[in-house]
């Protein structure tokens, strides 16, 4: 390892701290991959219930898709390409945007909604299977504010 002496000194990680963050990746990417196959039997991927469950938070299922790529997330880019391919699968619509002409409306179609129906409960029963009800509520409780602690802005 060649050593940078201008550089700061590295505060490597402890065992246990570097043991527990693999064990974070391990459960994240554990609990991902479950409900992701879980999906996969319904025909969507986790981005495409993504995308229809939050667009299905607003009254008229429609949002500019800069909104939506700030809330879930992701570059204007990657939704874009995500949603032309929903799009072609008639899961939702994009129009222009009359307040940004260079922007788009995401609206979820009556099949998109259709479908997010479908595919809920069983989505809903996989969280519960592969995350909720393997913890006591103390520890999603604890869960949960670690996660607010971690994702927001500091």
């Amino acid at each position: 390892m060649s050593t940078n002496e201008d550089a700061p000194p590295v505060d490597w990680l402890t065992s246990e701290e570097e043991r527990d963050w693999r064990a974070y990746l391990r459960m994240v990417t554990a609990v991902q991959v479950r409900t992701a196959q879980d999906l996969a039997e319904l025909g969507l991927s986790e981005p495409d219930y993504e995308v229809l469950s939050t667009l299905s938070e607003h009254p008229d299922g429609t949002s500019p898709l800069h909104a939506q790529a700030a809330k879930m997330g992701w570059s204007r880019s990657r939704l874009s390409r995500h949603t032309s391919r929903m799009e072609a699968r008639g899961l939702i619509r994009r129009d222009p945007d009359p307040s940004d002409g260079r922007g788009c409306l995401l609206t979820l179609t009556a099949t998109g909604r259709d479908t997010l129906r479908e595919a809920a409960p069983s989505h809903v029963a996989s969280v519960r299977r592969h995350f909720v009800d393997r913890l006591t509520p103390d520890e999603l409780t604890t869960l949960g504010r670690i996660a607010q602690k971690l994702t927001s802005e500091s």
